[in-house]
C-alpha cells in the first residue's frame, strides 16, 4: 500500500513539473543599429547560453534569419560592414513609396545560408504588418523566407509594400516593437527581447523625408504602452540611439554596445539555466 501511495505521489509530482527551460531571442529592428544584435548573440554564445528559437522584425529579422540558418556571428558582422542602401534597394517612381527593396532577394540569396523556414537549424519567425488589418503577419515553419523578410523590412513611406498571398505587408515594426510573442509561440519558455530605441536624440532638425518619417515613428513608439514587455523575461536595450540609421561604418561600436547590454543581464539568464538544471537533477529516478 505504501509503495502504491508513493507511486501516486510521484506521478502527481511529475504532472506539476515545470517545462524545461527553452530560451528564445526576439530581435527588434533599427537598420544599421541591428549590428548591436551581434554583440548580444556573442555574449550568449561565449557563455554557452542555448538559443532554442529566434524571431525578428525589420532588419532584425534579417539578422535572425542569418543566425537561424547557421551563419556565424563574425560572418554577419562582416556582411553588415559591407552593406549599403544600394545593396538591397533602389529608388523608383511610385505612389506607394520612394524605393523598392526588390534587390533584397538577390542580396539575401548571397548572404543567407538557408532561404526556407524548414531549412533553419533553429526555429525562426519573421514578422511583418498587414496593411489591411493592422495586425502582425507572422511567417514560420515552412516556405520561402525571402519575401517575408522583404515585407518585414518594407519601411512605409520609403519602401513599396510587399504583396504575399493577397495581403499587402509593410515593416513589422509598425505593429510590434519586439516580436516576443512570436518567439514564445515557437516554444520558448524564457524570452530575451532586444530593443533598439531610436527616439530623437538631437536638437538638430530633420534633413530629409526619411528622417522626418523615422522620427515620427520613434516618437509614436515611445508614447505607446509597451505591451510586449509583459511577455519577455528580460529586456536588453543597447545604447544605440546616437547612431545614424545607416551607420554601417561604425560596426565595432554597435557590436560593443550590444555586448555591454547583454553582459548586464547575463546573471539573470544564468539563473534561468541553473534553475532548470536543478529541477532536472531533482526528478525522481524510474
Amino acid at each position: 500500500m505504501q509503495r502504491w501511495i508513493r507511486a501516486v505521489r510521484e506521478w502527481a509530482h511529475r504532472g506539476r513539473e515545470p517545462a524545461p527551460v527553452r530560451i528564445g531571442v526576439a530581435l527588434g529592428g533599427g537598420f544599421a543599429r541591428v549590428l548591436a544584435h551581434a554583440g548580444v548573440l556573442q555574449v550568449l554564445e561565449e557563455n554557452r547560453v542555448p538559443v532554442h528559437a529566434i524571431a525578428g522584425i525589420s532588419s532584425g529579422a534579417i539578422f535572425a534569419a542569418g543566425y537561424a540558418g547557421g551563419s556565424s556571428i563574425q560572418q554577419m558582422i562582416s556582411t553588415g560592414a559591407l552593406t549599403s542602401f544600394s545593396s538591397y534597394a533602389r529608388w523608383t517612381l511610385s505612389r506607394m513609396g520612394l524605393a523598392t527593396n526588390d534587390r533584397m532577394r538577390t542580396y539575401l540569396k548571397k548572404t543567407l545560408p538557408a532561404t526556407r523556414f524548414e531549412q533553419m537549424r533553429i526555429p525562426l519567425a519573421v514578422v511583418a504588418t498587414d496593411l489591411t488589418t493592422g495586425q502582425p503577419a507572422v511567417f514560420r515553419d515552412a516556405g520561402d523566407v525571402l519575401d517575408p523578410l522583404r515585407a518585414s523590412c518594407a519601411y512605409p513611406g520609403l519602401f513599396l509594400p510587399v504583396e504575399i498571398g493577397g495581403r499587402w505587408l509593410v515593416d513589422g515594426g509598425i505593429s510590434l516593437q519586439v516580436p516576443v510573442e512570436a518567439a514564445a509561440a515557437l516554444g520558448a519558455t524564457h524570452v530575451v527581447a532586444v530593443y533598439l530605441r531610436t527616439g530623437p536624440h538631437s536638437d538638430a532638425g530633420p534633413g530629409n523625408i526619411f528622417q522626418v518619417v523615422s522620427r515620427c515613428f520613434a516618437i509614436m513608439q515611445d508614447r505607446l504602452i509597451m505591451e510586449w514587455e509583459r511577455i519577455p523575461h528580460v529586456v536588453i536595450e543597447p545604447e544605440v540611439a546616437e547612431f545614424a540609421w545607416d551607420a554601417f561604418d561604425r560596426v565595432p561600436e554597435l557590436v560593443e554596445a550590444g555586448r555591454q547590454a547583454a553582459l548586464s543581464v547575463l546573471p539573470q539568464i544564468r539563473g534561468w539555466l541553473a534553475a532548470g538544471a536543478s529541477r532536472a537533477s531533482a526528478k525522481p529516478r524510474s
